[in-house]
């Protein structure tokens, strides 16, 4: 217990505002968050609705005995507010369920135990498509110590992308235009300017992504999005890369490992600030957990102490982050870089569970929420992105969004 009192005397709070469709743990405590489409790694967050498909939803809370979780379910509009429907229109079972499914970690110096929810099961099934939020709680607490977002479709139209480095601002510089199509064909709908919608994204990223679109062009059962400004983001820089995967042996770009304070350290090698493009086959700021052995990796894996260093001046007017999947893609004051003024690069340490890791330093100014990858990264036209397009649907007198178009495409393989 002491050492689990000086881990957390360590931790920095957790900011605990509530955004409506990341994937968030509020508490501390909880760490690795993921949710997982069919068992599968690196998959996109969409289900189909049909027998057979599943989501999993996983997460360690860094202390070495059992607490009771339980999870209300909530469906949520494209837009990631509430829908209208009652509970018993969009799910079967209670709204307040136990996650059973526990494990303690086995032969770590970190104590934790690892919890998984898996849906549907047997008490819980999902009835109709579009946005699903999973509310974690402690029991018999109010406040959710952590957040869960998936979504379900029901695909009848189809989705087709390009992404150029040809934009309307640039060429072949520093940003990357992302055009698009909806093909209806067979799909039932009256209005489709004023019924669908759409969201983009660009590698998982929330605080950049795009919504309240128009069509810049209409063709029989088709809607093609060309020339819009709003579609035209910053290209940024290949994501970083290192591994953590043995507590004594250093790894992909580990300059040492040590074992202080009853805990694992590992030391990356210092970062540069980033002025050319540095072309890397990433994975676009995902991680995947594994130890030196890949055996019992959800409770076998350990977590160690990990020091980031960006050597670089200091930025004025706003703050660097550590950011990616590691950090659910958000710039929260745990991942906030402080300044070393006398050896002049930004400093960072944040306890990580053995794995393979992607990363960006990404730079936030005051009063803003959007992560700019200038001036750390650089932003490059041949930088490889993700994107994501969301369309759904409401018909006249339909109470929720149906999530009916999805299709994700990387620019290395247009």
């Amino acid at each position: 217990m002491k050492r689990l009192t000086v881990f957390f005397l360590i931790l920095i709070s957790i900011s605990c505002t509530l955004t409506a469709q990341e994937n968030i743990c509020f508490s501390p405590r909880l760490k690795t968050l993921q949710v997982k489409v069919d068992g599968a790694w690196g998959r996109p967050p969409v289900m189909l609705l049909s027998r057979g498909h599943y989501v999993e939803i996983s997460f360690d809370d860094l202390q070495p005995n059992y607490q009771r979780y339980t999870y209300s379910i909530t469906h949520c509009n494209a837009d990631w507010t509430e829908s209208d429907l009652q509970t018993s229109e969009y799910m079967t079972g209670f709204n307040d369920s136990r996650i059973d499914d526990y494990e303690p970690a086995i032969g770590t110096e970190m104590n934790y135990c690892h919890y998984s929810l898996v849906l549907p099961n047997n008490e819980n099934s999902l009835l109709v498509s579009g946005n699903y939020r999973i509310r974690i709680y402690e029991d018999g607490e109010d406040d959710p110590v952590a957040q869960a977002c998936f979504s379900i479709i029901e695909p009848h139209v189809g989705v087709s992308i390009d992404v150029t480095a040809n934009t309307d601002i640039d060429t072949y510089e520093t940003h990357q235009q992302v055009n698009f199509a909806v093909s209806y064909s067979g799909y039932q709908v009256s209005n489709p300017v004023n019924e669908f919608k759409y969201i983009v994204q660009q590698n998982r990223r929330w605080d950049n992504h795009v919504e309240d679109l128009q069509p810049t062009l209409m063709q029989v059962n088709r809607l093609i999005f060309n020339h819009n400004r709003k579609l035209i983001f910053d290209a940024g820089n290949e994501y970083r890369r290192f591994e953590i995967l043995d507590p004594y042996v250093p790894t992909m770009r580990v300059d040492h490992m040590e074992y202080a304070n009853d805990y694992y350290h590992a030391t990356l090698f210092a970062d540069e600030q980033r002025i050319n493009y540095l072309y890397d086959e990433d994975q676009n700021g995902r991680y995947y957990i594994r130890n030196r052995n890949n055996v019992e990796s959800d409770t076998e894996s350990d977590y160690f102490f990990t020091h980031f260093t960006l050597q670089m001046p200091q930025v004025p007017g706003g703050d660097v982050y550590l950011f990616g999947d590691l950090t659910g893609n958000r710039m929260d004051e745990e991942y906030k870089m402080e300044y070393n003024l006398i050896d002049h690069q930004y400093e960072l340490v944040t306890p990580l569970k053995q794995g393979s890791y992607n990363y960006l330093y990404m730079y936030r100014r005051e009063d803003d929420t959007l992560g700019l990858t200038q001036p750390c990264e650089g932003d490059f036209h041949q930088t490889e992105n993700e994107y994501c397009v969301y369309v759904y649907h409401r018909p006249f007198g339909l109470r929720y969004d149906k999530l009916i178009g999805f299709q994700n495409i990387s620019t290395k393989n247009q």
